[in-house]
């Protein structure tokens, strides 16, 4: 079962608490806290992203760039920057706009999509989170001459090949797939093996696929995300994390030493997701800092002003 891991705290009253499952892996890969469902299967959702970079990585794709491999791992915010760089990615591999698969969308960030949206501009498939990931499916399957249409469905040589990285890097059999937001197959997995999939990541040997999209995810973590997005505000904090995000409030990341994390929040609530990642870390035994002070713990307002605090429940980790 899940367990109580973030409270709402408003005026001195409780007023809502977060359930959900945890694991903590030291460098050696062992759990040192598990708690809650940790080995029966979730959809990971975006937090599956590394994994398909890996994977691409795996079949030829060669990015000019580290920050090409972040977007085609990113969960972008639409901004003009990450926009720039899909566009770049499908203009290299003569791919049209139109071969984008994912649903379109708006911006994700608020000043990007007012600048659309006032400018005239429509929702659009380069908008949407995923894009990146989807244009550098697009580049794959044009390097190994595969067809570029259809490249979502799970019969697809890369989507199969997909399936067997995951199984690969989780050591889990092949389950029943699930269709994430974008469009594209979603392979469930356990929460203590995407812990470890995030802490070989973070200790691969320099050069290897894992550690590239390690690094590239490290030097760009805006391109992943987005202005003042979690992994974003996480990682500037902390020097050396590796993480990402996924709906449905999945989290998970790595220390360089190999020290890892991943987690699930019940109810999805994102509102949970920082001050369940902050305990997390400082559990971990990073060097706290008033920037993960102000992360751990956000204001509950009313009024304009601070009536409470959303905080991980004490004593819990």
């Amino acid at each position: 079962m899940s367990v109580e891991l973030v409270e709402v705290v408003r005026s001195g009253f409780r007023e809502c608490v977060h359930r959900g499952s945890v694991v903590v892996l030291d460098a050696a890969g062992e759990p040192t806290l598990a708690l809650g469902e940790v080995h029966l299967p979730i959809f990971p959702r975006s937090t599956n992203k590394p994994m398909q970079a890996i994977t691409l990585l795996r079949n030829g794709f060669e990015p000019i760039d580290d920050a090409e491999l972040a977007i085609a791992t990113a969960s972008h915010y639409g901004e003009p920057d990450h926009v720039a760089l899909v566009r770049r990615l499908l203009d290299r591999f003569g791919l049209p706009e139109s071969s984008l698969a994912c649903p379109a969308d708006l911006p994700y960030d608020e000043g990007a999509r007012t600048a659309l949206l006032s400018g005239g501009g429509q929702p659009h498939p380069i908008y949407m989170n995923c894009s990146g990931k989807h244009a550098a499916m697009l580049a794959t399957c044009a390097i190994n001459g595969w067809p570029t249409e259809g490249y979502q469905d799970g019969a697809h040589p890369l989507q199969r090949a997909v399936i067997a990285t995951v199984a690969d890097l989780t050591g889990e059999p092949e389950a029943d797939l699930g269709i994430d937001g974008c469009g594209l197959p979603i392979i469930p997995v356990s929460l203590v093996n995407l812990a470890r999939v995030f802490s070989a990541m973070a200790t691969a040997e320099p050069g290897s696929p894992e550690r590239r999209v390690a690094d590239a995810v490290r030097a760009h973590p805006r391109v992943i995300s987005g202005t003042n997005a979690p992994d974003l505000l996480t990682m500037r904090a902390t020097p050396g994390l590796v993480c990402k995000i996924g709906a449905d409030g999945v989290h998970a990341g790595a220390l360089p030493d190999g020290s890892a994390f991943a987690y699930k929040i019940e109810d999805g609530h994102d509102r949970a997701r920082m001050p369940l990642t902050l305990a997390i870390l400082h559990r971990m035994g990073i060097e706290w800092t008033d920037a993960h002070a102000e992360l751990a713990a956000p204001a509950v307002l009313g009024g304009g002003a601070r009536v409470g605090v959303i905080r991980a429940i004490p004593g819990v980790l």
